[in-house]
């Protein structure tokens, strides 16, 4: 099931096993680009039409109705509940350490320079809400635009045949204090959100994870708004030394693989008693796990357990695959984190695993997916403000520095922007 593989020896084939990529196929990028412009042109019919087609329900609105939020919370186990909330007080707690605050200086001859950071208006939120549902996302998406001031944040995710939206998205939806719930999924509620429609109002950022029809349509309107980033099947690293629990690996590279047939799995460790005790592991339990079917087909065709010489060489694949989730399962993890430069969310140690970071610890869940952890980060208050520049010079600057500019505006040959100053230094 899990394919084993030692570095020095299989680096090749390894790469190739462990290649991830955002690609998509001419037929869905055909496909997602048809329902974008069709929902451009024709607006909540379209919509409608495609909800009909691809989630079976017959809509007559898009909106969840108030009532059928604060019903869903009535009746949701008050424990759970609880949980949310607190798991919701813990990721804004996190995300408050990323505010940042605009700034000025008073620069030579009066001169004020800074920079103003302000919250995007709108935010739409996309939570998957088709095989598993996923309360989680609601949370994890809301919390930093909520930190970040965002004056409306929309949330949408797929209805059932009739109409119905999972109870438990509707409750997190409701501690979040999202303002408005909306029924749709696919390409299709990310056009709406984009270009805007009678029924549904155009966003500033779309952020969330979905399919990959979701993560096209958001790559393809990337421009009329920011996005978070295209996501991908998940995946997990682990490197493991001696003194790691073969269980507590088994199982949380299970919890990676019963995502989707399609989530990465990988087990990096200098230990053979590590690596064989996982891969039996592994071949004895799938099979029992509810999702077994799903677990072994992951890890048969995205998992692999990698051999390597040293913590050294573990660092170095761990960072050539740039993987979403990194957990630490050594007896000194901090010693190991400065060799690890690329990947979304590090765990550190054995009780560290990554179950908690997905619902409760406080981090953003929403990660780099397919090796953008090189140069993508996780979903952030960031992401929900923009940053504008200040300049405000004086006369006196001006006069003492226009010539030096107006002269830069000539080497690029942009004759109106030199006279802009120079017509400026002759009013002395």
């Amino acid at each position: 099931m899990l394919k084993l593989y030692r570095y020095a020896v299989d680096g090749d084939s390894l790469m190739r096993q462990l290649r991830r990529s955002v690609d998509f196929s001419p037929e869905v990028t055909s496909a997602v680009t048809e329902i974008l412009e069709t929902v451009r042109r024709e607006g909540d019919r379209a919509v409608f039409d495609y909800t009909k087609r691809f989630q079976g329900a017959d809509l007559k609105e898009m909106r969840v109705p108030e009532e059928e939020i604060a019903r869903a919370c009535r009746e949701a186990d008050p424990g759970f509940v609880g949980v949310l909330r607190e798991a919701w007080e813990n990721i804004l707690r996190f995300h408050r350490y990323e505010v940042e605050k605009s700034f000025f200086y008073e620069a030579e001859g009066g001169v004020m320079l800074g920079q103003r950071v302000t919250p995007m208006e709108r935010a739409m939120l996309y939570v998957p809400g088709g095989k598993a549902a996923y309360p989680s996302s609601v949370l994890m998406n809301a919390a930093p635009a909520r930190v970040a001031g965002v004056g409306e944040i929309f949330m949408t995710t797929p209805c059932d045949a009739d109409g119905r939206v999972n109870p438990h998205i509707l409750a997190a939806a409701s501690v979040a204090g999202v303002t408005s719930v909306y029924k749709l999924g696919g390409a299709q509620a990310v056009a709406a959100f984009a270009y805007g429609t009678e029924s549904v109002p155009k966003v500033d950022i779309i952020t969330g994870p979905g399919n990959k029809y979701v993560a096209l349509a958001k790559k393809q309107v990337f421009g009329h708004v920011s996005i978070d980033s295209i996501a991908g099947p998940s995946e997990v690293a682990v490197i493991a030394d001696d003194s790691a629990d073969a269980e507590f690996i088994t199982m949380d590279l299970f919890a990676q693989a019963e995502h989707d047939p399609d989530a990465s799995s990988v087990l990096i460790t200098p230990s053979q008693r590590i690596a064989e005790a996982v891969r039996d592991m592994a071949r004895e339990r799938a099979p029992s796990m509810l999702r077994g079917e799903v677990i072994t087909s992951s890890l048969r065709e995205n998992g692999a357990i990698v051999l390597v010489r040293d913590m050294e060489e573990a660092a170095l694949v761990s960072n050539m695959i740039a993987p979403e989730h990194l957990e630490l399962h050594v007896e000194h993890p901090w010693e190991l984190l400065p060799s690890i430069r690329h990947a979304g969310a590090v765990f550190m140690g054995s009780y560290s695993c990554e179950t908690v970071g997905d619902y409760y610890a406080g981090p953003n869940h929403t990660l780099p997916t397919n090796g953008t952890a090189r140069f993508f980060s996780p979903l952030s208050v960031r992401d929900f403000v923009k940053h504008t520049s200040i300049i405000s010079y004086t006369r006196e600057r001006l006069m003492a520095d226009g010539e030096k500019i107006a002269s830069f505006a000539d080497r690029e040959g942009l004759e109106a922007h030199a006279e802009a100053v120079r017509v400026r230094l002759r009013r002395r």
